[in-house]
């Protein structure tokens, strides 16, 4: 960390990485690689359907397999998988928490 970098820059460096990765996965995944460019991390994942069961499952695997964060079935409700950026949240938190 340098002199000028907060530790809250640092957790919104690492968040935007998170959710790079979740968009990217979204959008090959499950958008057709969304070549119109509408997801963004504010998109209502769940009220679209771009999340249903199915989804959040194959999301969820990827999210352990891929990024190393096993998500206990406690976090898994519609406030953190409400769009990119809360699953980015709930990521950066759980990784954190088993790093700590």
């Amino acid at each position: 960390m340098t002199p000028s970098e907060s530790l809250d820059d640092r957790a919104e460096a690492a968040a935007g990485g998170t959710a790079e990765k979740i968009t990217a996965f979204l959008r090959e995944r499950f958008l057709d690689g969304d070549p119109h460019g509408e997801l963004d991390e504010n998109t209502p994942l769940l009220e679209l359907g771009v999340l249903n069961s199915l989804h959040t499952a194959v999301l969820l695997t990827y999210v352990r397999t891929e990024l190393g964060v096993k998500v206990p079935s406690r976090e898994i409700n519609a406030r953190n998988l409400k769009n990119v950026r809360s699953i980015a949240a709930m990521i950066d938190k759980l990784a954190a928490a088993a790093a700590a």
